[in-house]
């Protein structure tokens, strides 16, 4: 078996996956939404606080596995320096106390992974990675051979909900507020204008149209019911941008089996825009799970097993956390 263990931001998570079969015998996360809402946002101090509290409890729930135990996975990047410390600590000292090999974890693989969790592998996979800290389009045709067509040039997809979100007083994580506010609003009310739609550029922007939102929040003032129709129009061209630029891709490179990931995936209308984009092509679609689209063990434990099968383990001088890493 794997143990897993995700701390790259707000989330405390262990896995325990079994190496032959890839079932999921044990997952736990423990969430810091709430510490977290009363701030708009994640402090980075106090998730690395609460990760030394949590991260040590769950794992006392994993204690019937260790001797089964055959690797140790830990995400080491990229996420917040002061709570990557924290995973790797402990994945470092448990290597150490059960003398097995540790295995150092991209945490964008691991979204990736989060379709094969208890699956074996499909690949080759064009990808969405949508979430609070990245957008990207990726050709996947195996754990070694990931190669990233398209990126943000500035704020992420997820990044920018959560920031309207705290535009609005709504509260964090923005994403499922945001969406849930905008179903009873008019997506047409306000016309935001699509970022880069003139740009011959295959990439991706939400700076400008956060600012227009932001403009929009103030002269709404204390109409509040007025940002129902504000977050609907939001959502929509949040939406239609990543599906303009992703439909000029598809000109060159049409997808023959097509994947959304990133915890910002689990929003029911961008996956309903990107099946509508697909059907022309009669791609296959791959979803995550909605419980794994978010930061999870589960999906690290995933890389682990395929790691660990290829042999591609860390030593302890070798591994360290890398904030700021990408594929």
């Amino acid at each position: 078996m794997i143990l897993s263990i995700e701390s790259s931001c707000d989330d405390s998570a262990i896995a325990i996956t079994e190496v032959a079969t890839n079932k999921l015998l044990f997952h736990k996360k423990i969430s810091q939404e709430l510490e977290h809402s009363v701030y708009g946002g994640v402090v980075p101090e106090l998730a690395a606080r609460l990760h030394a509290q949590t991260l040590p409890k769950i794992l006392a729930e994993c204690e019937p596995y260790f001797e089964k135990l055959k690797a140790v996975a830990v995400t080491s990047t990229p996420g917040l320096a002061v709570t990557l410390v924290e995973g790797v600590t402990m994945a470092k000292a448990i290597a150490v106390a059960l003398n097995i090999p540790l295995i150092g974890v991209n945490h964008l693989v691991g979204h990736i992974y989060s379709l094969f969790i208890e699956r074996e592998t499909t690949f080759p996979l064009t990808v969405l990675l949508v979430s609070g800290g990245h957008t990207q389009v990726m050709e996947v045709k195996s754990l070694e051979e990931i190669e990233t067509v398209a990126k943000s040039m500035d704020d992420s997809f997820g990044e920018s909900f959560d920031k309207v979100a705290k535009m609005m007083g709504l509260g964090y994580p923005g994403g499922p507020l945001i969406e849930k506010l905008a179903k009873d609003g008019d997506r047409l009310k306000y016309n935001f204008t699509v970022p880069l739609h003139q740009s011959p550029l295959i990439a991706f922007s939400y700076s400008g149209l956060k600012n227009a939102v932001r403009l929009a929040v103030e002269e709404a003032g204390e109409a509040k019911e007025k940002y129902k129709d504000i977050a609907a129009s939001f959502e929509h061209i949040a939406t239609k941008h990543l599906i303009m630029k992703l439909k000029k891709y598809f000109k060159s490179h049409p997808p023959e089996s097509f994947a959304i990931v990133g915890g910002a995936s689990a929003n029911l209308y961008l996956r309903s825009q990107i099946e509508e984009l697909l059907k022309p092509y009669g791609t296959k679609v791959l979803l995550s799970e909605l419980k794994y689209c978010s930061d999870n063990a589960a999906m690290i434990g995933r890389v682990g097993v395929e790691m660990y099968k290829k042999g591609l383990f860390s030593s302890l001088e070798e591994l360290d956390i890398s904030p700021k890493s990408q594929i």
